[in-house]
């Protein structure tokens, strides 16, 4: 455990000091999504109901908000395992007395801790140019977030394992950018069988809690299982996935080839 808890330490350090020191890249990805939110809340109140232009500028915040969290938790390692194959520095991981998987997982810890802390920027920004203040309740959100996390870094691995196997995988992360956005601007009352794919349900019980002012005790049995169910499968599905993924790479030696 204490080995695992400095793995994590120096990884969220890493995460820090490389969007401190490419300060331009970091500024630009925030710029960019700034854009979008504006030009996506322009376009509401330009074409949209004037009577419900409010509720879906709020909508719009939370949606987005967790498209940025949701891009940068499932792209993470995958980045990393392509960018540490074209180095030529793969291998050196697979080295280390700690498995891999653990490393991975510590790296995607300190990315999700750094963006996350990008993501409150952000909301308040968004929430201060749109005059539209969400109701956050720490108590109600965190759990939910928590919850919702995992099953983004299950999915997670499986890039990872993906990205292990066939290197440059650069086509498939861009596409995903836009499955990432279907998924978290589509509500389950429009599609209600989203329910089992990744992270759709805790998107949705979080912008119940930001939008509609829920605490822990509106949401149902149901809302629960489907939640922590959720998160449980596709933590497993992901980290097996990656496993198996990594254990063909070794036995076909594909770990030094780019």
């Amino acid at each position: 455990m204490t080995t695992f808890w400095n793995v994590l330490r120096v990884n969220t350090m890493l995460e820090y000091i490389e969007l401190k020191r490419y300060k331009a890249n970091t500024i630009s990805l925030l710029l960019t999504f700034y854009i979008i939110f504006v030009g996506m809340m322009f376009g509401i109140q330009v074409i949209g109901d004037p009577a419900q232009a409010s509720t879906n500028t709020q909508y719009i915040i939370v949606n987005y908000i967790f498209w940025y969290l949701g891009m940068m938790t499932l792209q993470s390692i995958g980045w990393t395992i392509s960018d540490e194959a074209m180095k030529g520095t793969l291998e050196q991981l697979f080295m280390s007395p700690v498995k891999p998987w653990k490393i991975l997982l510590a790296r995607l810890f300190g990315s999700v801790f750094n963006h996350f802390v990008l993501v409150i920027f952000l909301l308040f920004l968004s929430m201060a140019t749109a005059g539209e203040w969400l109701n956050l309740n720490p108590l109600a959100i965190l759990p939910i977030l928590v919850l919702t996390l995992a099953s983004m870094i299950g999915t997670s691995f499986v890039v990872a394992g993906m990205a292990l196997i066939f290197k440059q995988i650069n086509a498939f992360l861009q596409i995903l950018q836009f499955i990432v956005a279907g998924l978290t601007f589509m509500p389950l009352s429009v599609a209600p069988y989203l329910v089992v794919a990744p992270f759709v349900k805790g998107v949705d019980m979080t912008r119940m809690v930001m939008i509609k002012g829920y605490t822990l005790a509106d949401f149902t049995i149901g809302d629960y299982a489907w939640l922590v169910g959720n998160a449980i499968v596709y933590g497993i599905i992901g980290v097996a996935v990656y496993i198996a993924c990594e254990r063909h790479a070794m036995k076909k030696g594909l770990l030094g080839q780019y």
